[in-house]
């Protein structure tokens, strides 16, 4: 039996969607490389391998659970599934067709976007579950309900200058820590938000995810670390609060922790279903000297890599960016190595490349879309 005609409408719809919106953020970046870790070279070989893999793996996880399910799902404290990760299961399969069209333009398939665009359509509908997709349309990201919001206020308490410094030193050293733990790349902390409250305050929700040893092969260094998830509520007076897609919250004045005036920390470890858990506020400063202790040991190690063991780790977190998608579906069984289906001459000049911080070039498309297939 023939395969039905690819919708290409959609496809090219979608694609026209995401294209000046990645461009924007992209150029929005603050830096792409570092000293320590080539990040340029790992992002090309995710990106490149997603294209290859992801309509596959995502028609497998779809298969498993309806991908808006697993958005749904993904509504929920301690959960992966979230902005900045809906944002990029599209946009690494895109890049990657942008990198894959410059050396082998026959390899692209309008009926594999189509897999890959439809599977975050869904998805993204039902993590947003408010008729828009992302937070780029409307400047928050709200997925946490009434329950969940109710107790995280409620396991908050009012700060004091004193409080106020322990909080930033402990955001401070967390969101340092998950960026080298991630391999530079901002997505091991998410923000949600803005959640408006009846006294006209803001509540700004704050996830740090696998803060312990994980599916990380490095992450051995973080063994001591005693949470894996960690969820703080960040009440904020005098702050106007928006949500970008790369999960990072904007904030005027820019020095919103100076208007805190309560906070709680909560954890989801030991619970599936977002159950949240009070830490302490005692338990502050011995979280942050683990993290410490950590941080210095994630330096050491990676210093002692070599370029390609930096590359090949950097493109695992990136490319297993789906990851999270699969293990709500109860997807186990995937082999998230990088490189897998790459030609080793692709991967040989992709890990070699050498980034700049310079902004993108203007284009009258950033995402090019499909010409009218020929009968």
């Amino acid at each position: 039996m023939a395969e039905p005609p690819v919708d290409l409408e959609r496809v090219n719809r979608l694609i026209g969607y995401h294209g000046p919106i990645s461009q924007a953020l992209t150029n929005e970046r603050t830096s792409l490389e570092s000293r320590l870790i080539p990040v340029t070279a790992y992002i090309v070989v995710a990106c490149a391998e997603a294209f290859f893999r992801y309509p596959e793996l995502m028609a497998r996880i779809d298969g498993a659970m309806p991908a808006e399910e697993i958005g749904r799902r993904g509504r929920r404290p301690g959960v992966q599934v979230n902005t900045v990760y809906l944002w990029s299961i599209a946009n690494f399969w895109l890049l990657g067709r942008k990198i894959v069209q410059q050396l082998d333009p026959a390899r692209d398939d309008p009926a594999a976007a189509l897999v890959v665009l439809d599977f975050w359509d869904r998805a993204a509908s039902g993590f947003r579950a408010d008729g828009t997709r992302q937070a780029w349309d409307d400047g928050t990201a709200r997925p946490y309900g009434e329950a969940t919001l109710a107790a995280l206020l409620a396991g908050a308490s009012p700060v004091d200058d004193e409080a106020r410094a322990v909080v930033k030193r402990f955001n401070a050293t967390l969101i340092a820590y998950l960026f080298l733990l991630y391999f530079d790349t901002r997505v091991g902390s998410g923000d949600t938000g803005p959640y408006p409250m009846a006294d006209g305050r803001t509540l700004l929700v704050r996830d740090f995810y696998r803060l312990g040893e994980s599916d990380f092969a490095w992450s051995s260094v973080a063994r001591d670390v005693p949470y894996q998830n960690l969820t703080a509520a960040l009440v904020l007076d005098g702050v106007d609060v928006s949500i970008t897609d790369f999960g990072t919250a904007r904030t005027t004045p820019e020095d919103y922790l100076d208007h805190l005036v309560s906070f709680g920390l909560f954890t989801t470890d030991g619970h599936d279903d977002g159950t949240l858990t009070p830490v302490p506020f005692s338990e502050l400063d011995e979280i942050v000297a683990a993290v410490r202790t950590a941080q210095a040991a994630q330096y050491r190690a990676i210093a002692a890599m070599s370029r390609d063991e930096k590359v090949r780790a950097g493109a695992y977190v990136y490319f297993s960016f789906l990851k999270p998608f699969a293990d709500l579906a109860g997807v186990d069984d995937i082999d998230w190595s990088v490189p897998s289906a790459l030609p080793p001459e692709w991967y040989a000049f992709f890990s070699a490349m050498e980034g700049t911080n310079e902004g993108l070039p203007d284009e009258d498309a950033y995402y090019l879309p499909y010409a009218e297939l020929q009968p």
